[in-house]
């Protein structure tokens, strides 16, 4: 029986680079390999785009309203040896859902790739449920300026840390925002403390 996977990190980590490496891995060994994202992630559009320049155009790029079950999609799916995905937790609950039953009924396995959190810690809707129906877990690791693990995704605007906003900024779409990845001390130091009420 095939697999639901999460491979998650904070921002930094590699992400997509690993991606894009398993499916050049699958399709080296001759295998058909299906690449989506969903159209919440608007970087690069219809491609992935990982921080080291390598560069893929996707098979689906779903929108939050649409169904992996739907024939222009499912078509696609039922033809290939693995499916991997970016940024899988701008997927929905119900998008992940359908991952999961493709994985089981359709015995295709499925890598998904993504953060765990936002940026203000908490997480993201298709994450939650990816730790909720996964069969494997596997975090990504990256490292804070000072040197420990870092977890968590800390938003900038014009170089300042910011609890507020939307939950989702591309970054790239805004140049006053960024974003850096932190521990948990320094994201209590530098987010936390710089934005409590005096």
């Amino acid at each position: 029986m095939a697999k639901l996977v999460f491979r998650y990190g904070a921002m930094n980590a590699g992400k997509t680079t690993l991606l894009l490496q398993v499916a050049y891995n699958y399709e080296e060994r001759g295998k058909k390999v299906l690449l989506l994202k969903s159209k919440t992630d608007t970087k690069a559009n219809d491609f992935v785009l990982s921080r080291i320049g390598l560069k893929r155009k996707v098979d689906i790029y779903i929108g939050p309203k649409e169904s992996f079950f739907e024939e222009k999609y499912f078509s696609k799916i039922q033809k290939v040896d693995a499916i991997v995905v970016d940024e899988a937790h701008f997927l929905t609950p119900v998008q992940i859902e359908e991952l999961w039953k493709i994985s089981k009924q359709e015995d295709i396995p499925v890598v998904c790739y993504g953060l765990r959190s936002d940026f203000t810690t908490h997480l993201f809707e298709g994450s939650q449920r990816l730790f909720e129906l996964a069969d494997e877990l596997t975090e990504l690791i990256t490292i804070c300026s000072c040197g420990k693990k870092a977890r968590f995704n800390a938003r900038m605007v014009d170089h300042k840390y910011t609890t507020e906003g939307d939950t989702v900024v591309i970054d790239g779409s805004n140049k006053e925002v960024t974003y850096d990845s932190l521990c948990g001390s320094c994201y209590i130091e530098k987010v936390l403390k710089e934005n409590s009420p005096s």
